[in-house]
Order: structure tokens, then C-alpha cells, then sequence
């Protein structure tokens, strides 16, 4: 998740003032994560920031209302996510937008920028750092969008942790990694990842961008199969399912049940994993990587059919 620079300039031109108001930081459960934002303009919005009240209540305030505000989800707003949220609101004209040009990284706050934010920001910019958005010591940090791969891993087990310790390093992948629960996730996060718990994963994919290249590979076949459903229903750009053979049949057997044309089914690719590297978690993650690699930025399923997959069950 960065500042998509290119969407607000986009905005500005066609509204003229707008308002960008971006998840900050987040204390417990929350129905979007660090650096989802929205626009504001007067007489219309767009980005979701997670929709109900909170989405609500910051939209009637962009405008007027700058800088952070907490905002508690379930006490004050009746969410049940019942988290905690910190927004940023900035407004952007015209020559505000043309000020972030060339700009990679980004940082907001008030007072004196401290030394621990001059530091993130020197690494991100004169060595290539990646980061993700992130508060430190109360300023806001965040990366500025270059033109990237969306890559939604779903699920932070061993295959899914070797995936980003593969793929997070590469520039020009934004990965989003979601799971049920924050403890699924290791601490410290990896930078440059945006992870996203959710008790409830099927709820997340319709944020999933379009073009977006999935990856699956849950502690749950249950799970597994709803989420393809999901994705079959909502559009990809990619999609790679962790099992086997037999796996892949029943789930086939299942989709058809469900609605799906074998047409449509056959653009998730399952199993993944290259049969001449191995079964190990490493050793998928590098054949699904080297996959995703050789993708076209357009029709990035063409690939899957010519390709020999294995995993462990």
C-alpha cells in the first residue's frame, strides 16, 4: 500500500481542492489497513478507507479538518470491528501535487521531524530502502507509489512467509499478505509488506485491485476453496493455489457446483510450486516467484497452463 500520486493528480484536475484521508495507524481490529485512503472532494469521494461510520465521519470532515484524528471504532462509532483508528488528512491542490514530484517517500507531522523519521527517509531514498506506511514517533511515513505488481498472498504460514521473504525484496512488487489473525504474522513485519488480518478473509476481496496476482495457500481447504470462489466471482489478474492433484480435482468438482465454467476455473493454476525444485516452503515460493516474474503485465494467466506445479499436500 503507497500514495497513489498519479490517482490524486487525477483528482485535483478534475475537482480542484480535494481532501486524501489515509489510515494511519491501527490498535486492534479494523475493516482496512495502514495506508488504505480515500479522496474527498466536495460533492463526491472515492477509495474506500472501510466503509460504515468511520468512512462516513471522515468524509464530512476532510475538508475542514486536517492533520490526525483517533477515531475509536466500536465505543464511539458502532463498528464492529471495535479497534482503534488514527487517520491523516492533508488537502491537495494543484501545486501541492506538483511539490511531490519526484518524490519516492513522504513523511507528515507536526513539530520538529525527529531523527528517527530523517533516517527512514535517507534510507529510502539514497540507498532504495523499501518501507511501508508506518508511524514513528508520532510522524507518518509513506512511500509514494511507483508502478508496481499487486501480489495478495492469503495466508502467513510456512509457505506463505517463504513467498514474502522471496518476493519482498523486489522493487516493483507491492505485496499485500492476509491472514485471520495478527499473531499469524511475524514480528517485526517485513518493510515494503502491508499486512492485513481479517477474521474474516472473504471480506477483503473485493479491495483486491482487478489486475492484482493471488496467491493462496491457507492453513484451510475450507477456506482454500472459498477463497477461489471469491476470486473467481470478483476477477484477478493471477491466481496460484497451494495442494495437490487430487486436491485440485475436488475443488474443480466443487466450482463447477457452484457456477463456475471450466473456462473460468482453468485460470487458477493449481498446484503451484516447480515440480524440478522441490516441495520445500523456500523452494515453492522460488518457482512461484520465478512465475510471477515471467508474467506479462497483461493477461498474466496465459502462462499457467504451460507450466508443472507441485506442493506438499
Amino acid at each position: 500500500m503507497a500514495f497513489d500520486l498519479a490517482e490524486l493528480r487525477a483528482a485535483v484536475a478534475h475537482h480542484g481542492e480535494v481532501a486524501r484521508v489515509v489510515i494511519a495507524e491501527v490498535q486492534g481490529s479494523s475493516p482496512r489497513e495502514v495506508g488504505a485512503a480515500m479522496l474527498v472532494w466536495d460533492g463526491g469521494q472515492s477509495g474506500t478507507i472501510g466503509g460504515g461510520a468511520l468512512e462516513y465521519q471522515a468524509a464530512q470532515q476532510a475538508i475542514r479538518q486536517g492533520g490526525f484524528s483517533k477515531h475509536p471504532l466500536g465505543p464511539a462509532l458502532g463498528q464492529c470491528c471495535g479497534g482503534t483508528v488514527t487517520l491523516w488528512t492533508e488537502s491537495f491542490d494543484a501545486g501541492a501535487v506538483d511539490r511531490l514530484e519526484g518524490e519516492t517517500v513522504i513523511a507528515r507531522g507536526s513539530g520538529e521531524m525527529p531523527l528517527a523519521v530523517k533516517r527512514l527517509l535517507g534510507c529510502a531514498r539514497n540507498q532504495g530502502v523499501p518501507i511501508r506506511p508506518r508511524m514513528v514517533q508520532g510522524w507518518f511515513v509513506e512511500p509514494i507509489a511507483q508502478t508496481t505488481r499487486p501480489v495478495w498472498i492469503w495466508g502467513a504460514g510456512h509457505v506463505g512467509r517463504a513467498l514474502v521473504d522471496v518476493l519482498g525484496p523486489i522493487p516493483d512488487i507491492d505485496i499485500t499478505w492476509v491472514d485471520t489473525a495478527p499473531n499469524r504474522f511475524p514480528d517485526p513485519m517485513p518493510d515494503g509488506v502491508n499486512a492485513l488480518p481479517a477474521s474474516d478473509p472473504l471480506r477483503v476481496v473485493p479491495h483486491a485491485p482487478r489486475e492484482a496476482a493471488h496467491i493462496v495457500v491457507t492453513y484451510s481447504h475450507a477456506l482454500d476453496l472459498s477463497l477461489c470462489d471469491a476470486l473467481l466471482r470478483h476477477g484477478f489478474g493471477f491466481a496460484g493455489l497451494i495442494g495437490s492433484d487430487t486436491k485440485w480435482a475436488r475443488f474443480r468438482a466443487r466450482l463447477r457446483k457452484m457456477g463456475h465454467p471450466d473456462a473460468q476455473i482453468s485460470g487458477i493454476c493449481c498446484p503451484i510450486g516447480q515440480k524440478s525444485l522441490g516441495k520445500h516452503p523456500q523452494s515453492i515460493a522460488v518457482g512461484v516467484a520465478t512465475q510471477l516474474l515471467s508474467l506479462p503485465n497483461s493477461n498474466a494467466g496465459a502462462l499457467c497452463p504451460t507450466i508443472s506445479f507441485a506442493s506438499p499436500a
